[in-house]
């Protein structure tokens, strides 16, 4: 087991409130952890996963990848490896294999291929069949736009998964098809982990072996029953 992502006294503050969002956080992050956090609306849940995607920065503390802190120059890197997916999914216009081959138009991915028979297994794993692929993303369900969110991520391999409350918006049964695409990535390979922010304690323990709780920016560990 190898430390994956390390925070060490990581905070966030408001500078324009003055408003501490991130008490002070040591946190590990192991390979093949599943870890879900909970926690009242507004008690730092978002703001922490967002701080270790590295889209807001850390007022003060640090966060180490692979045992190393990520420079400025590393942060695009870091980001092909440690994937954030929100609430609410951004699609482009255009059909859903427009969207899924969007990412390989970037310049971190230029050496990367779409590879559809990869594409077309994940589909499957959330239900959908080839045909999915030529749908409008305009005519999409919010489950539907997610999972195509999710496949566009999980496409990538990345390391770790950040989920923001990924089916918060969904019904019971695209919340399924999302934690069975969840499953599918996590079991095809034991060096990755993820952390699962929800508001559903029933989900959390489900998809989730580690259970955290925040409270007013403080994060501490949940006894498992």
């Amino acid at each position: 087991m190898s430390a994956l992502i390390e925070t060490r006294a990581l905070t966030r503050v408001d500078e324009r409130r003055q408003v501490a969002l991130l008490e002070p956080t040591d946190f590990t992050l192991n390979s093949a952890d599943r870890v879900s956090i909970t926690g009242s609306s507004g008690s730092g849940k978002s703001v922490f996963l967002r701080a270790l995607a590295l889209l807001d920065a850390p007022t003060s503390g640090q966060i180490l990848w692979n045992g190393q802190p990520v420079a400025n120059a590393d942060i695009p890197h870091y980001r092909s490896h440690i994937s954030y997916l929100s609430q609410r999914p951004a699609l482009l216009d255009g059909t859903v294999q427009d969207n899924l081959r969007f990412p390989f138009s970037l310049k971190t991915l230029r050496k990367r291929r779409f590879d559809l028979q990869a594409v077309t297994t994940l589909l499957g794993h959330a239900g959908k069949t080839a045909d999915f692929l030529h749908k409008n993303a305009g005519d999409l369900s919010g489950g539907e736009a997610q999972v195509v969110a999710l496949i566009r991520t999980l496409q990538l391999n990345p390391e770790v998964l950040l989920l923001d409350e990924p089916t918060a918006a969904l019904d019971p049964t695209s919340s399924r098809d999302v934690e069975a695409l969840i499953d599918a990535w996590f079991a095809g390979d034991n060096s990755r982990a993820f952390i699962w922010v929800s508001h559903d304690l029933d989900q959390a323990q489900r998809m989730s072996a580690i259970h955290l709780q925040m409270s007013a920016g403080v994060l501490s560990a949940v006894a498992q029953p």
